[in-house]
């Protein structure tokens, strides 16, 4: 049906976790998880709106809202069919915003409010075809997929007429995959038994509770006191057993050789991978610590905090990562996650956080350690109204009843949101469930955060 944008409203979302160390570790130790929470509204007579949040951790949010608000000029009054029928070139439009790019270009907090607008717009194709988004996107032709990609800069890497034969290569048996997850969901891990601020006491309960929901991979964070780390791991192992896989994150704490002496203690306790050893933006850092540690068993991930495409080529062509974890929020949206996708594999297990998964409207759904599939319509990342109002920064209910109880300062710009399961978490899931159902080819994705996400 006939629609156009009429207005674009975004919100300053903020939860504050900090005051119970959900999210903690060794980088962001009092983070409040938190997003720039875009609305769409349309003038379509069954007033459907998307919702498109981007994933942040507090101060700074109001930054993003700022950059979105600068972008809104280029929807306002267009015409929603023809921008998905477009939807590369509409991307690009954003990106290559003759001023606006001068921020970036295409990294940083101008990419972060791209990706919330993005994200808003496929929120809004997904309810307007009656479908949840992984669906939509698996049924989609592969030339309509394909045009959904800007292949600026990465074509040396991977054309469009390649990643179009990778997706017809496959075709034949899609169907067979998306059954095959419909029932059996896609593999998680959990990161909830290993915040850097949790007590001993509490990572053995943690551990004890997801070993008795079925969870058979952990992720515990480092690099903050080598020590700590050792006694942490060692508390960890002794409740989920050498069966069952550990992955160690440090979140870009260390330098490249520091990276590397600091994980031979801890290869005794045979972690998967090292996530985020050093700078997110040293792909030759990541490969030298690669080159050092996989002969000990240990991969490396990265990919969180990756900028855009062009980031994720390097990082894949020089083996600097062994899994690749991308950010729906961080990289320019759902749009952005197509390009590095095609042709890469490494991606068969996401990250799943369960803090705040109350305040979605659709939350998501689990069958033991795995994700089951969305059935409605959307990229359910809708929050809930109440959960919006309470939490708006700096004047929702909850922020106000927290100052009046002296539980925080009273200033502006201290708290964020922890965990965007539904959302950064489930990026992250979507990535996975796209590659699996469209075929692309992918392996291990850990896409974080998820996100998922997200």
């Amino acid at each position: 049906m006939p629609a156009k944008i009429t207005e674009v409203v975004v919100k300053d979302i903020r939860f504050p976790t900090s005051l119970e160390a959900h999210g903690s570790d060794a980088m962001h130790t009092d983070p409040d998880y938190s997003c720039a929470y875009v609305i769409i509204h349309t003038d379509s007579n069954d007033a459907l709106e998307g919702h498109g949040p981007t994933f942040t951790i507090g101060r700074g949010t109001e930054v993003v809202v700022a950059a979105v608000e600068a972008m809104t000029f280029h929807l306002i009054g267009q015409d929603v069919q023809a921008i998905f029928d477009d939807f590369g070139g509409f991307w690009r439009k954003f990106v290559a915003d003759s001023q606006l790019r001068w921020l970036g270009p295409e990294k940083g907090v101008v990419h972060l409010a791209t990706a919330a607008i993005m994200n808003a717009l496929w929120d809004l194709w997904a309810k307007r075809e009656k479908k949840p988004l992984w669906k939509l996107l698996v049924d989609m032709d592969p030339e309509k997929l394909v045009a959904c990609v800007d292949f600026t800069y990465i074509s040396d890497c991977i054309t469009r007429e390649e990643a179009l034969a990778i997706l017809k290569k496959n075709s034949d048996t899609k169907h067979e995959r998306e059954s095959f997850l419909k029932e059996n969901g896609f593999p998680a891990y959990t990161t909830s038994v290993g915040w850097l601020g949790y007590s001993d006491e509490r990572i053995q309960k943690k551990c004890q509770d997801a070993l008795k929901d079925g969870w058979t991979m952990f992720k515990m964070k480092v690099g903050a006191n080598l020590e700590d780390d050792i006694r942490r791991a060692k508390i960890i192992r002794q409740e989920i057993g050498y069966e069952n896989a550990l992955m160690m994150d440090c979140n870009q704490r260390w330098g490249v050789h520091e990276a590397i002496e600091w994980m031979k203690p801890l290869a005794e306790f045979k972690p998967k991978w090292i996530e985020e050893p050093t700078s997110p933006d040293d792909v030759l850092g990541h490969a030298a610590i690669a080159k050092a540690l996989n002969p000990l068993g240990i991969g490396v991930a990265t990919g969180e905090h990756c900028h855009n495409r062009v980031m994720f080529k390097q990082f894949l062509q020089s083996g600097a990562m062994q899994y690749c974890q991308i950010d729906s929020c961080r990289i320019g949206g759902v749009n952005e996650i197509l390009g590095p996708a095609n042709g890469q594999e490494m991606s068969s297990v996401c990250e799943y956080v369960d803090h705040l998964r109350e305040h979605f409207v659709y939350p998501v759904e689990m069958k033991g350690p795995n994700y089951l599939p969305p059935t409605k319509p959307g990229y359910s990342t809708e929050l809930k109204p109440g959960s919006i109002e309470d939490h708006l920064y700096p004047n929702g209910r909850v922020w106000e009843e927290l100052r009046k109880e002296g539980k925080i300062k009273n200033s502006f710009g201290s708290f964020s949101f922890l965990c965007f399961n539904n959302f950064y978490k489930f990026c992250i899931f979507l990535f996975g469930l796209l590659f699996h159902f469209q075929l692309l080819s992918l392996g291990h994705l850990c896409i974080t955060h998820s996100q998922t996400g997200l």
